[in-house]
């Protein structure tokens, strides 16, 4: 590893990419030194730029402020020249993203990307980092593919999964066969606050274009495995959602059901939660929560407004498990949209491709 990585950041006028400047600012390990997003932007300084748009709830930081905007098109190959790597978070159509980020890949420039357009090419790995960080080893393929020597993308999974997904992993030991899930989504998911959407305030809207197929289909990817030079999807367990926009600021909740081959205790559950640990734990991440999982005893909890920010927003929180009638348990969730879900999970992932050596 080198002492400091330099990034940027590719869509950074838009909610994800303000999430992304907050965690990066004072890292560790990478320092800002291109922001970059549409020909509209370009040219303009970041404050001026994001204006009235900032959505955090702490101030533009000052080290980006008067930081010149790139074009996030354009200026590729000035923006692989200045940078290690970039974070992508762009609003395109799917197959625009595509160009884009195998062209970043292609200038030798790794994308560790928040979209979904790549989510599915059978070479680029779609990383929960805690659940199969060993997926990386699928970017030497990609990168013959793309005969690159250093660029390549990775991508996270959609945020709506990432609430659900980690509670059902450590259970997967007692064969999860199907999974009923409603998901119950808040506005920043959509890149909105309640000022720019007032139509959400005292409301739910009980459809989200897209999310159902990516939640049912991104966690056969995820618990997949490498045969050659492509990841092949599992089959099990069968998955069923609904997904629904709720008046919550930040915060997706996720009501769990499930059944398995061999049915654990409900103290098995627990202890499978309260035990379970990945890689980024093991190497200490920047941004890995100490504990990945936390289980709340008490009925009422979890709750977007109480739990959301637990560990810096990077845990998942799980409550109320208990048996149900037509499958063998349910359970509630709860995962911080735009940190475990978004920018932070990228952000966690990047810090795990730099230990592994990727992103030198």
């Amino acid at each position: 590893m080198k002492q400091e990585y330099k990034v940027g950041i590719i869509g950074a006028t838009g909610m994800v990419g303000q999430r992304f400047i907050t965690l990066l600012y004072n890292h560790p390990w990478y320092k800002i030194t291109a922001l970059a997003a549409s020909p509209r932007s370009a040219g303009k300084t970041y404050a001026d730029a994001v204006g009235a748009k900032w959505a955090m709830d702490e101030d533009i930081p000052e080290c980006v402020r008067d930081m010149i905007v790139m074009d996030a098109s354009g200026d590729i190959e000035k923006i692989a020249a200045a940078v290690d790597f970039v974070f992508c978070a762009v609003d395109m159509k799917k197959d625009e993203i595509k160009a884009l980020e195998e062209a970043y890949a292609k200038a030798e420039c790794p994308v560790i990307s928040n979209n979904s357009a790549h989510r599915h090419t059978p070479d680029v790995p779609m990383i929960i980092p805690e659940i199969n960080d060993a997926h990386a080893d699928i970017i030497p393929a990609q990168r013959k593919r793309l005969g690159t020597k250093r660029g390549f993308i990775a991508v996270k999974s959609n945020c709506s999964l990432q609430s659900y997904v980690p509670a059902l992993h450590p259970l997967m030991k007692y064969g999860v066969t199907k999974v009923l899930a409603t998901t119950y989504q808040a506005i920043s998911g959509a890149g909105k606050t309640f000022e720019t959407w007032p139509e959400m305030v005292d409301n739910i809207i009980p459809f989200i274009g897209g999310e159902e197929e990516k939640s049912e289909i991104e966690p056969l990817k995820i618990w997949g495995h490498i045969d050659g030079g492509r990841i092949v999807e599992a089959t099990e367990p069968s998955i069923t959602t609904q997904c629904i926009r709720v008046p919550v600021s930040n915060g997706h909740t996720a009501a769990v059901f499930v059944s398995f081959e061999k049915k654990p205790s409900v103290d098995d559950i627990k202890k499978a939660w309260a035990e379970f640990a990945g890689e980024p734990q093991r190497l200490e991440l920047p941004h890995a929560p100490k504990q990945f999982i936390h289980y709340f005893e008490d009925d009422n909890r979890p709750q977007a407004k109480l739990d959301r920010m637990l560990e810096g927003g990077m845990a998942v929180s799980v409550g109320r498990l208990r048996p149900d009638t037509q499958y063998d348990y349910k359970f509630v969730c709860l995962s911080h949209n735009t940190l475990r879900g978004a920018a932070g999970g990228a952000v966690l992932m990047a810090e795990l491709l730099t230990a592994k050596g990727y992103l030198d």
